[in-house]
């Protein structure tokens, strides 16, 4: 297998992520041959090193994963990452899915210790090519995204920090994120994208396995909730 010009790789993950996209608003299913067909004849000996390349981009940028459903046929499902129900399609007029935007944040806040200052966050976006004061291709205006859709989607928290004078602001994650997501799926996805394992990131691990353990203890409770106000319910049935 001869390799390819630099420059043919890129362009082809380029054609593919805009193909995918477009399967990922109609919602429809796609396979490897039709993938295929949309990968010039002379790339085709390259097509793994190609759709790994732009399964990586739709799942870093766009917040969407590609997941194979029939192995046989090769048959392939577009959904959000981390199970997030929120894609921001339409806003700040861009058509693209914001999810990695989302995602990006989450992991921001996880990492910083679950309450990170208005300035770091910025700070962090920056050095990955996010500013905000400059428009985002792909995000749009990423102030408004973030304080303003974000957090009416309850995905955010934007708080003023208690007793600062001037106002300083903090962000954490928001009660939807904690019901669509949980912190140990935001450290599998950042250990996968590292090549990496979850528990080589000791401090987050064990954060990610507190949260786990107070989920199950809430789970817990609740169905014990539940099936009191059963039995209650039917010894008030059997009274009248």
């Amino acid at each position: 297998m001869e390799p390819l010009p630099a420059d043919i790789v890129p362009d082809r993950v380029s054609a593919l992520v805009r193909f995918l996209l477009l399967k990922y608003r109609t919602q429809e299913l796609t396979t490897r041959a039709e993938m295929l067909s949309r990968v010039t004849r002379e790339c085709r000996e390259h097509f793994p090193e190609i759709f790994s390349e732009t399964c990586e981009c739709l799942q870093v940028v766009f917040g969407v994963d590609v997941r194979e459903v029939d192995p046989i046929n090769h048959t392939y499902v577009l959904g959000s990452t981390l199970g997030l129900t929120y894609d921001g399609v339409g806003i700040n007029g861009r058509s693209f899915p914001k999810t990695g935007f989302l995602v990006l944040i989450l992991s921001i806040i996880f990492i910083e210790g679950n309450c990170v200052p208005e300035e770091k966050v910025w700070e962090k976006l920056d050095a990955v090519g996010v500013s905000v004061e400059i428009e985002h291709s792909i995000y749009g205006d990423p102030r408004e995204l973030l304080t303003r859709f974000l957090v009416q989607e309850l995905y955010i928290e934007y708080r003023r920090v208690a007793d600062s004078d001037p106002a300083r602001y903090e962000f954490l994650w928001g009660p939807r994120a904690h019901a669509e997501t949980s912190k140990m799926k935001v450290l599998e996805y950042l250990a996968k994208i590292n090549g990496r394992e979850p528990g080589a990131f000791p401090n987050l691990y064990l954060d990610a396995l507190r949260d786990q353990a107070v989920r199950a203890q809430a789970e817990i409770a609740l169905n014990m909730t539940r099936a009191s106000s059963s039995v209650m319910s039917g010894e008030f049935s059997h009274s009248e």
